[in-house]
C-alpha cells in the first residue's frame, strides 16, 4: 500500500551551535572589477589630450610668449600731427669776440673783467718796438720811392720837351725850304737860275719834310717811354704805400679797442706781462643781442632750416624767435642750433647761460593716422609693426611718414582703433606671431 511522501524538513540542529548567516557579505562580480582600471586610464588620457590641445593652441598663436608687463601699447588714432621740436636752451651772447695781440710786446691793461665799455674805448695797449721800427723803415722806403716817381715824372717832361724842340726846329726848316723852292721856281721860270739849282731846292724841301716826320714820330715814342717809366715808378711807390698802410694799421691795432658797447668778459692775460703774437687778451660781450643754443636730435636735423619760426619761453611768457644758425656736424647724435629773438621781442634781464624752454614748429599735418612714437620705429626701420589681435601680436608691414617728438604718421598698414606694440618688440626676434600673456 502506497502512501504520499512529503519533503522532509532539515534535521534540528543541536542546541548550542551558531549558523554562518551573520558572517556572509555581498561581493561585486569579477566583470565590474575589471572595468574600473579602464575608466581611470580614460580619464588620464582625456587630461593629457586637453593639455596637448592647450599647448598646441599656444604654439599656433605664437612660437613664444611674452608678458604684457614688459611691453608698451598705443592705439592708432586719427587727428592733426603737429611736428615740432621742444628742448631746453642755454642763453648765449650773439656777439662775444675775443681780442688778440697782433704782435708780441709788453701789455698794459686799462680795464678789468666786468667793466662796461663803449664802442671805440681803449681796453689795452701793447708796446711793440719791433713793429714801430718796421713802420719807420717802411715809411722811409716809401719816401724814397715817391721821390723816384717824382724824378721819373720830371725826366719824362724833359724828354718830351726836347722831342718837341726837335720837331719845332724840323718844322721851321721845312718852312724855310718851301720858301726857297718857291723863289727858285719863280727865278727858273724867269730864266735867272739854272734847273739844277731848282732841283737842289726841291731836294732840300723833301729832306726837311723827312725831318719833320721823324721828329713827330720821335716825339710820340719819347712821350710813351717817359709815361711808362713814370708809371712804373708810381706803381712801386703805390705798392710801398700799401705796405706802410698795413704796418700803420698793425701799429694802431696795438691798442685794443671795444668793437661795440658791452661788458668786458674774461681777461686772459696778466697786467704788464710780455704777450706773444696772436695770444688771446680779453673778450667783450654784447649784452644787447642774445641767442639761445639748443641741441636737436639727429633725426630732426634734416628738417631744420634757417629762418624757421620758433618760440622761447621765459618765466611763463612766450617770445617769438627764429632759427638763426644750424651746425653742419653731428656730435653724439645731436645737432647744435641757435635761436634768435625777433626784433624788439627780447625779454629784459637775460643773463648768459640762463635756461629757457625752446620750441620750433616744423609743420602741421591735418587729419592723418598716427600712433605714439616708440623704439619699434628704429628696430623695424619704420617698415613693420606688431598689431595686437586678441592675445597675439601679429607682425604687419607698414609705411611710416613724418614724425614729431611724441607721434609718428602712418601712411598705410594700420587702421584707426588698432592697438600697436610700440616698445619691447626687441624681445620678439622678428617672429611673425607672438603670444602675449597677462592681458
Amino acid at each position: 500500500m502506497s502512501s504520499a511522501t512529503t519533503p522532509s524538513s532539515p534535521p534540528p540542529r543541536p542546541a548550542g551551535i551558531r549558523d554562518t548567516a551573520g558572517q556572509d557579505t555581498v561581493h561585486a562580480s569579477s566583470r565590474t572589477a575589471r572595468r574600473r582600471p579602464w575608466l581611470l586610464g580614460g580619464a588620464a588620457l582625456l587630461a593629457v589630450l586637453g593639455l596637448s590641445a592647450w599647448l598646441l593652441t599656444g604654439w599656433a598663436s605664437g612660437a613664444s610668449s611674452v608678458d604684457a608687463q614688459r611691453l608698451r601699447f598705443a592705439d592708432v588714432t586719427r587727428g592733426d600731427l603737429v611736428r615740432d621740436i621742444a628742448a631746453e636752451g642755454r642763453v648765449i651772447a650773439a656777439n662775444s669776440p675775443t681780442l688778440y695781440a697782433i704782435s708780441g710786446g709788453m701789455l698794459t691793461l686799462k680795464v678789468v673783467a666786468g667793466d662796461r665799455v663803449e664802442r671805440g674805448q681803449a681796453l689795452a695797449e701793447i708796446d711793440s718796438p719791433e713793429l714801430r721800427s718796421k713802420l719807420a723803415q717802411e715809411e722811409a722806403t716809401l719816401a724814397g720811392y715817391e721821390a723816384e716817381a717824382g724824378r721819373a715824372d720830371l725826366d719824362a717832361q724833359l724828354r718830351r720837351a726836347e722831342a718837341r724842340k726837335v720837331l719845332d726846329q724840323a718844322q721851321i726848316d721845312r718852312t724855310a725850304a718851301q720858301r726857297d723852292l718857291q723863289r727858285y721856281q719863280r727865278a727858273f721860270e724867269g730864266g735867272a737860275v739854272a734847273q739844277v739849282d731848282l732841283a737842289r731846292a726841291q731836294d732840300t724841301l723833301k729832306k726837311t719834310e723827312i725831318g719833320v716826320s721823324s721828329a713827330t714820330e720821335d716825339l710820340g715814342l719819347q712821350g710813351r717811354g717817359a709815361t711808362l717809366d713814370t708809371r712804373n715808378k708810381q706803381l712801386v711807390a703805390e705798392r710801398q704805400r700799401s705796405v706802410v698802410t698795413e704796418v700803420r694799421r698793425q701799429v694802431d691795432a696795438l691798442t685794443l679797442r671795444a668793437p661795440f658797447d658791452g661788458i668786458v668778459g674774461q681777461v686772459q692775460a696778466v697786467q704788464s706781462s710780455n704777450v706773444a703774437a696772436n695770444a688771446p687778451v680779453l673778450s667783450v660781450v654784447d649784452l644787447s643781442v642774445f641767442e639761445v643754443e639748443i641741441r636737436v636730435p639727429e633725426s630732426f636735423a634734416r628738417d631744420l632750416e634757417i629762418g624757421m619760426p620758433a618760440e622761447l619761453r621765459s618765466v611763463g611768457t612766450a617770445y617769438p624767435a627764429k632759427v638763426s644758425a644750424v651746425s653742419p656736424e653731428v656730435v653724439n647724435g645731436e645737432v647744435v642750433a641757435r635761436l634768435r629773438f625777433d626784433e624788439d621781442s627780447q625779454p629784459p634781464g637775460l643773463r648768459q647761460s640762463q635756461r629757457l624752454s625752446a620750441r620750433i614748429l616744423l609743420d602741421t599735418r591735418k587729419d592723418v593716422l598716427m600712433v605714439a612714437r616708440g623704439p619699434f620705429l628704429d628696430q623695424e626701420g619704420g617698415s613693420a609693426a606688431y598689431v595686437l589681435e586678441g592675445n597675439t601680436a601679429v607682425r604687419r608691414p607698414i609705411t611710416a611718414g613724418a614724425s614729431s617728438l611724441s607721434s609718428v604718421e602712418i601712411i598705410e598698414g594700420l587702421q584707426a582703433g588698432e592697438r600697436v606694440i610700440v616698445a619691447g618688440t626687441d624681445q620678439f626676434d622678428n617672429a611673425e606671431r607672438v603670444r602675449i600673456s597677462g592681458l
